[in-house]
């Protein structure tokens, strides 16, 4: 009898071992995103800088919202796992997305010279979850739809100039759905929905994995040729766009998920820093624009290199995200909605 209680007691461990794991996935992501978002949105602070540097800056700047909406995808597919109930679940991260909108929008009136990206997520929220109640193949089909659709839509969108009429909250919206010059759900969404079948697949080296690997430089790589050989004239949004973020993010997932997912735990305590900074991403995303709003009011647009101003926006940031997980705990913007939707969050996670 107590071989047997120690023998399952060794499984109960090694599988908890096992989810700890799959958990440190989502928060590395996170962590890569918002880290990501910090060095572009630090960019201006630096302007003089090699060629080479604002290429690296500007793929940077590229892979953040694609790779925040891929891992907001697998954070709403967890919240299905755990069968709070269908009604239960749709309210409660129905009314996360409203909040982050609303976030968004009052961040817009800060003065800082980034482009918020709060709206397009909060509504990836309202009308992404209700689509993870369908089956993973139809899912499969719904997202591959959406990113055909995306550019005709897009198309349309840009001719609707009336928008720019009407009140900030509209004109907010409007950009959050299809109009934004940087983000928008209808490029959004088939990452989040792509998070989600992810999830539903498991963070394993297998076959998918690999493909994934295969087709990240081709898509990186060949987007970019075709843009320079062809001459086309590529917005934010159209379908080459689009091949160059998933070219980004694919690169990002096979790397966070190998070093995850490598023997030993050395590779596991390598990832986490940067699962803190995904702990507590949405502080640091307020924080730092927070920072560079103060910053623009009192100083200006950057007109030269501004090494303190860079300094305070990333390893600055990163830094703080890191002593908060490590001596307090849930991030207070975290812990704050959590409280307001009906799930509420406990300062220190064990």
């Amino acid at each position: 009898m107590s071989t047997g209680n120690a023998t399952s007691t060794m499984s109960d461990r090694r599988s908890a071992s096992r989810s700890r794991r799959r958990m440190l996935i989502p928060d590395v992501l996170r962590g890569v995103a918002i880290l990501a978002m910090l060095i572009a949105h630090a960019g201006p602070f630096v302007p003089d800088m090699p060629k080479a540097l604002l290429f690296i800056q500007g793929t940077i700047n590229d892979v953040a919202s694609p790779l925040f909406a891929l891992v907001m995808g697998i954070s709403a597919q967890l919240v299905w796992n755990r069968r709070s109930g269908v009604a239960r679940t749709l309210v409660q991260q129905s009314w996360r997305g409203v909040l982050l909108v609303a976030l968004g929008i009052w961040m817009t009136t800060w003065g800082s010279w980034v482009m918020i990206v709060l709206q397009s997520l909060g509504l990836l929220l309202i009308f992404g979850v209700p689509l993870l109640l369908l089956g993973t193949r139809t899912l499969i089909i719904v997202a591959a739809a959406i990113a055909l659709l995306s550019q005709p839509l897009l198309m349309l969108a840009r001719g609707t100039t009336w928008l720019y009429t009407q009140p900030l909250i509209v004109q907010e919206l409007a950009n959050g759905l299809a109009v934004g010059r940087s983000y928008r759900l209808i490029n959004l969404l088939p990452f989040f929905l792509l998070g989600a079948l992810l999830l539903r697949h498991g963070f394993r080296r297998d076959r998918l994995l690999w493909v994934m690997a295969a087709i990240a430089p081709v898509a990186f790589l060949g987007s970019m040729a075709v843009e320079r050989f062809f001459t086309v004239a590529v917005q934010s949004g159209d379908y080459l766009d689009t091949l160059h973020d998933v070219g980004l993010v694919f690169a990002a997932y096979v790397v966070v998920v190998l070093v995850a997912t490598a023997g030993g735990g050395a590779f596991q305590r390598m990832l986490g820093p940067v699962g803190a900074w995904g702990q507590v991403a949405l502080s640091l995303y307020v924080v730092h624009v927070g920072v560079i709003a103060l910053w623009a009011r009192s100083n200006g647009f950057p007109q030269t290199n501004e090494p303190l101003g860079w300094l305070l926006i990333v390893p600055g940031m990163a830094l703080l995200g890191w002593a908060w997980v490590r001596f307090v705990g849930t991030g207070p913007i975290e812990w704050l909605l959590g409280m307001i939707t009906g799930r509420p969050r406990k300062w220190r996670v064990r």
